[in-house]
């Protein structure tokens, strides 16, 4: 069967992470979402997205498809059931379309001309930005059970301190010594080649991905994950950094998201919780106006390549977009636009031409070439953001 996995409804909710990606690619627990279902499908999935993405992810149609909501995160009963979706089946899950059989995935989707199965089991669902951190915990635990099932860690070497190490795998070429690994509140895994350098103090769980780094003295609380080739020091709580971005000094990183290919200053510090203790509110794309989480604690949401300055400050709940740099003394405010150059001072605009040399440099850093595709689609994003920046030429 050919399996693609689409944006659905809450692509606009899911903002800035999703200018530069499809739902799926999302990383939640160590996995990205799109990564799990191929894991579970044992297959090879392509995606039906946003135009301007379609090229960098573009949509491979067979004979006979299987759509899958992007947004929904697989177990095995979940993945189990739509692999049996016949042509004119598809599965819902309450009154949401999870996924949907048809030999024409161009097509929009039409309830009507769908024989509609109902799953009667748990389901678990990316929504918004601040699920990402906020269920960060049980996508953690259900990849680690996944990846790890049958499977013997590699050695844990002696020189660290270890509690509950049946919590602890490492893969194969993972490197750890003197360091303090606590699972007993959440598992630890370690990447392929990833590294914990010396005296570190983590706390499970945590996901530190493939070739990513721990630099040392680190104090990591989870459940936190850090994404392929990423770097992080300092001080970090319940956050997930997707892959190839560098939070690689002291500074203070909690209840947040970072995109790819981000940088964070030395000595950078964000708020997560309220002077008044009140639940916090955070820009929503969607509604574009400033919507209640629900939370208590919810820190920064930045999308890809934005980077700070050293000593940057952001408060309770602050979303950046793309490609944005910030930097001086005081608090940006809460919401700053895709290409935004400054800080509390005031910001102009960070244009393309400026912002794909940092990205170019940046990228070549790790062996990875900033091409067309990948400035087709951030000159894409520029245009569709402008109307969020009014700042003086």
């Amino acid at each position: 069967m050919n399996y693609i996995l689409f944006d659905g409804q809450v692509r606009d909710s899911l903002l800035p992470f999703t200018f530069t990606r499809p739902v799926a690619d999302i990383r939640i627990g160590i996995l990205t979402i799109r990564e799990k279902w191929e894991t579970l499908l044992e297959t090879v999935t392509s995606t039906k997205t946003e135009e301007y993405l379609s090229v960098k992810y573009p949509l491979k149609a067979e004979a006979v498809n299987v759509l899958i909501d992007g947004s929904f995160v697989p177990d095995r009963a979940l993945a189990d059931q739509v692999s049996k979706l016949k042509e004119g089946q598809a599965l819902a899950a309450g009154d949401i379309t999870v996924a949907y059989c048809t030999k024409d995935p161009h097509k929009e989707y039409n309830t009507g001309s769908f024989d509609t199965l109902v799953f009667t089991g748990r389901t678990f669902r990316v929504e918004n930005t601040w699920d990402i951190f906020s269920r960060n915990g049980e996508a953690l635990q259900a990849d680690f059970e996944l990846l790890t099932q049958g499977r013997k860690s590699e050695p844990i070497p002696k020189t660290n301190s270890v509690i509950h190490p049946e919590n602890i795998f490492l893969e194969k070429g993972a490197k750890v010594e003197y360091s303090i690994l606590n699972a007993s509140e959440g598992p630890i895994y370690l990447g392929k080649n990833s590294l914990v350098m010396e005296g570190n103090m983590i706390r499970g769980g945590l996901a530190l991905c493939e070739n990513a780094v721990v630099k040392m003295g680190a104090k990591i609380y989870g459940p936190t994950t850090i994404g392929p080739f990423g770097k992080v020091c300092g001080e970090i709580n319940n956050s997930v950094i997707f892959g190839y971005s560098s939070k690689g000094h002291d500074g203070y990183l909690g209840n947040s998201v970072l995109g790819e290919w981000c940088n964070i200053g030395a000595d950078s510090n964000n708020s997560n919780l309220k002077n008044n203790y009140a639940k916090v509110r955070l820009w929503n794309y969607a509604t574009e106006r400033f919507e209640q989480t629900g939370l208590q604690f919810c820190g920064l949401m930045m999308g890809d390549h934005s980077k700070t300055a050293i000593n940057t400050m952001f408060n309770t709940g602050t979303v950046i977009g793309v490609n944005s740099n910030i930097y001086a003394s005081g608090f940006p405010r809460n919401f700053v636009p895709s290409f935004s150059w400054g800080g509390a001072t005031g910001f102009s605009t960070y244009y393309p031409k400026k912002a794909f040399e940092a990205a170019e440099v940046m990228m070549a850093r790790r062996g990875v070439a900033f091409d067309k595709v990948e400035a087709d689609i951030l000159d894409y994003v520029f245009e569709i953001t402008k109307k969020w920046r009014n700042y003086p030429r």
